[in-house]
């Protein structure tokens, strides 16, 4: 299903770009690409079909080469080589930034957008206002996919929050340490690329995320338990050098508008009709799959409520009106 949801994926997108008018012939670029997670993972994967869809789009005159799982720059660099041209365009966890700036977060407050489709509404709200904020660090925003719900991982049986305490807790950003900060766990930033040597270690004995991270890394292997939680929906998002993209001439710019549109797309379908299909596999291999519910589910709402305050104190006006809008349409 993995592969057939791909090559519709590039189908369509090349089908589109097809009609815009050809670019004309001129020297061709090449754009080199980082990204942090595996080549098999299902953001990479389309991402490596939205770089052909350009390639073939422009005729060549624009190729863009993925380079995988932090193998050309870590996750925590990507957005930093791109700011600076080391690299032209890249794609990074958008939360990842909220040190930055907390706006970058509003994907990441506990309960606030937890299905695929309040996902959508909440980024179709936000997105004018993190082009904006981009735009003032030198990046120009191409397309953002969301991850599967987040559930949480542990190497034992867990009732209630009390039963974290200690934990050493694999962190991506800063809701996720807040989380284990509120929980009583001790958070360590790990990168995703990281992960399975934090657990073989013993760096980390437990984490947050979605189950194509824990099908991708076959944390099975070292974890027994998987609590489907549905906290949030992190997204990842593509974002390309802004003086290298004013570089490109219209037509060009509008086939990579194309692709871009259609990786959107193609990218949250594809995670919606795999979400369930992760969490399957986490069973088959032998992982305790269970929701998050009576006084486990009691507790981590507490903290939600808990991190939603922090957010919306720290967000400002900027961030009220986005959750305002937001609650509005649900």
């Amino acid at each position: 299903m993995r592969g057939w949801i791909k090559k519709t994926s590039l189908t369509t997108c090349v089908a589109i770009i097809g009609l815009i008018a050809p670019v004309c012939t001129v020297l061709a670029e090449k754009w080199d690409m980082p990204t942090a997670y595996a080549a098999s993972n299902f953001h990479t994967e389309n991402v490596k079909a939205f770089a052909e869809a350009v390639t073939m789009g422009t005729g060549g005159k624009l190729t863009i080469v993925v380079h995988s799982g932090g193998s050309l720059f870590k996750g925590s660099e990507i957005k930093r080589a791109v700011q600076t041209g080391q690299v032209l365009i890249g794609e990074r966890l958008l939360s990842a930034h909220q040190n930055e700036n907390i706006l970058f977060g509003v994907d990441s407050v506990p309960f606030l957008a937890p299905s695929f489709d309040a996902s959508e509404k909440l980024w179709v709200i936000s997105r004018p206002m993190m082009e904006k904020t981009l735009a003032d660090q030198n990046l120009v925003l191409l397309y953002s996919v969301p991850w599967p719900p987040q559930g949480l991982y542990f190497n034992k049986e867990i009732t209630s929050v009390a039963d974290m305490k200690g934990l050493k807790f694999r962190a991506y950003d800063v809701a996720t340490a807040r989380l284990a900060e509120h929980a009583g766990m001790r958070p360590v930033q790990i990168e995703e690329a990281e992960l399975v040597q934090a657990l073989a270690t013993g760096v980390a004995e437990s984490f947050i995320s979605s189950g194509s991270t824990g099908y991708d890394r076959k944390v099975w292997e070292h974890l027994s338990h998987f609590y489907a939680v549905d906290a949030w929906l992190p997204r990842n998002y593509v974002f390309v050098n802004k003086g290298a993209w004013d570089k490109l001439d219209e037509a060009t710019r509008n086939i990579v508008r194309a692709a871009a549109m259609m990786a959107e797309r193609s990218g949250a379908a594809k995670s919606q009709q795999m979400s369930d299909w992760y969490i399957a596999q986490l069973a088959a291999n032998g992982m305790q799959v269970n929701r998050a519910t009576g006084q486990l589910r009691s507790d981590l709402e507490s903290i939600g409520a808990k991190m939603t305050a922090e957010w919306l104190a720290k967000a400002g006006t900027d961030g009220r009106v986005i959750v305002e809008k937001f609650k509005a349409i649900q």
